[in-house]
């Protein structure tokens, strides 16, 4: 069984474009509807995920926290479109940057479309309680808040968060 230990971050600043080693384009959209996995009616998500010339299902539990039980199986990347295109309940696209500090991967995921102007660093981890560099570009951590998870940005995009919701986001960053 493989586990995911993954800490999530807002940006509090631009810096960490500098250190990008490489970045690549990033299409993913649920197989499991995303409403039921929104209303807690699923218990894993299941995507489809295209990045460049490789593809993967995912299958990943649907539980909060920053360790949870995650399976990628490789697939064509026809499949992956067909997927994407036909089968999903939208398409969450976002360039990732692949940022090392201190010999540890920071992944910066710089979302698309409807999920514009909004940038996160996630890191994964060996153990719960591994420590990581923290750099000055890392913002308020947000691992255990669902509203950021990728599959909620799908049905409540970014841009429709309320004044509020983006209000209260700037302030703790």
């Amino acid at each position: 069984m493989a586990i995911e230990i993954e800490r999530k971050f807002l940006i509090a600043n631009e810096s960490w474009r500098a250190n990008v080693e490489r970045s690549e384009p990033i299409a993913q959209g649920y197989l499991v509807g995303a409403h039921a996995l929104r209303d807690g009616r699923a218990r894993a998500s299941v995507r489809a995920r295209l990045v460049g010339d490789q593809a993967w299902l995912n299958i990943k539990a649907a539980t909060g926290g920053i360790a949870r039980t995650e399976f990628d199986y490789p697939i064509p990347v026809a499949d992956a479109r067909t997927l994407l295109a036909s089968m999903c309940d939208g398409v969450l696209e976002k360039v990732r940057h692949h940022v090392r500090v201190d010999g540890v991967l920071f992944e910066v995921d710089e979302f698309n479309g409807d999920n514009h102007g909004l940038i996160v660093a996630e890191v994964e981890l060996p153990t719960i309680d591994a420590t990581f560099p923290r750099p000055s570009w890392l913002g308020r951590e947000v691992s255990t808040l669902t509203r950021y998870y990728n599959v909620n940005l799908i049905v409540h995009p970014y841009r429709q968060w309320s004044a509020a919701e983006r209000a209260a986001e700037d302030a703790a960053c």
